[in-house]
């Protein structure tokens, strides 16, 4: 039996698609109300619960041989930055601590390309020197945070191996997360600009793939980059813009003009109940630094399935469309 937390998640929902395909059984942690399309059809058997309730992860993980823990809070927004912290760091702690007591064989941590360190020039790898002071934003610190906690557990036993995705595309990307919401900000004619940032693109089901590979085949201990193609931002948008046959995004923002902007937007989002800034201050912050990395370390150990980033693109706008988010 395999444990997937997360599972309404984007990352968490291909995870159980993988899983489904390879014909393993498959448990899934979910809160109330959670909202499941994207494992919709498949067979799975379903624990409500929560990653900061440890009796309902108890009751979760037994007779479970891996755990899967894609649960988080992916957000550059929040009006309660004390529950990201929550979720990601003590819901880290508690899903691990609890699968050391279940006597699991192995724990995939979901962390994230946030917590690896970018080199003033060059690409960042799974050692590049980086500490909290480079985190960036309470999800960048929180998800830091969560890895040093899961790699202190690893020195209480705990057998886990942490990757780390980069900017997963594809379909099934329900809430929409940040990553989609770029698409579909495409796609909705709302991104008149561009900044002059770098993401590292990758198909969200080759991510998947990974997750299942490094339970086969990861190192306890170690961090593995799920990811594919450096590019910049212009670059995907000019990928959006053949894909969709919508027009070029031409105009590029200077960087402090929109973080002036979305600082002034996170401000009244803050004063006006129910308002989400148009522009989370966080995410420009982030963009100010290409998020180049290298993911050589995956493919060489874990066999990390290549495929076309463009094909990706190309899913997840055929699957915002099909959806009704554009």
């Amino acid at each position: 039996m395999n444990l997937v937390t997360g599972a309404s998640g984007f990352i968490g929902g291909r995870i159980v698609h993988a899983l489904a395909e390879r014909g393993e059984d498959i448990r899934v942690l979910v809160r109330p109300g959670a909202d499941l399309r994207g494992i919709e059809g498949l067979k799975v058997e379903r624990c409500t619960g929560d990653v900061l309730d440890r009796t309902s992860i108890r009751a979760a993980v037994r007779g479970c041989r891996r755990i899967y823990h894609a649960a988080a809070c992916y957000t550059f927004w929040s009006r309660n930055p004390e529950q990201i912290y929550a979720v990601n760091v003590e819901g880290t702690r508690n899903v691990i601590r609890e699968g050391i007591a279940a006597g699991v064989e192995r724990i995939v941590h979901t962390s994230s390309v946030a917590t690896i360190g970018i080199p003033r020039h060059g690409v960042g790898t799974e050692q590049t020197p980086v500490c909290l002071e480079d985190m960036v934003g309470h999800y960048k610190r929180s998800k830091f945070l969560a890895e040093k906690a899961a790699l202190a557990l690893v020195r209480e036993g705990a057998p886990v191996v942490i990757v780390n995705p980069t900017y997963p595309v594809g379909e099934g990307d329900v809430k929409p997360t940040p990553s989609g919401d770029l698409i579909v900000r495409f796609l909705q004619r709302k991104m008149p600009a561009y900044l002059d940032t770098g993401l590292n693109v990758v198909d969200v089901d080759d991510v998947a793939k990974a997750h299942l590979l490094a339970g086969d085949r990861g190192k306890i201990g170690e961090r593995y980059i799920l990811g594919n193609r450096n590019m910049t931002l212009k670059e995907i948008l000019q990928v959006l813009a053949s894909i969709t046959g919508l027009p070029q995004v031409r105009f590029r923002m200077p960087y402090y003009p929109i973080l002036l902007f979305a600082k002034m937007d996170t401000a009244l989002a803050r004063l006006i109940p129910g308002r989400s800034p148009l522009v989370a201050c966080e995410s420009v912050q982030l963009a100010r630094k290409k998020m180049f990395v290298d993911p050589a370390k995956a493919i060489a150990e874990l066999g990390m399935p290549q495929g076309s980033p463009g094909a990706a693109l190309e899913k997840a706008v055929r699957w915002f469309r099909s959806n009704g988010y554009a």
